[in-house]
């Protein structure tokens, strides 16, 4: 992974964290997320990989357990986006 080199890498290493804690259900499904982005406004941007990228639940997915997860880890985070979510 390559971010922004002005990136804060202790908020980084946050967000990976609360990320990890999630990983182990979305690979049990096929599935993986992938940190792009973390932007001056502190929205979160995340790849969906695998059975993720592709599944009519993502969205549920990405807000109700990822985007909560890490914004209950790193408060500073106002949102998580996915760059290549699936239009409802």
């Amino acid at each position: 992974m390559t971010l922004r080199p002005d990136i804060d890498a202790a908020l980084v290493d946050e967000v990976e964290k609360a990320l990890d804690t999630l990983r182990p259900y979305l690979r049990a499904d096929g599935g993986e997320v992938r940190l792009l982005d973390i932007t001056p406004d502190m929205v979160v941007e995340l790849e969906l990989l695998g059975a993720c990228g592709t599944c009519p639940m993502s969205m549920m997915t990405l807000r109700a357990g990822i985007e909560q997860a890490v914004k209950r880890s790193v408060p500073s985070i106002a949102r998580v986006e996915a760059v290549n979510a699936m239009a409802p």
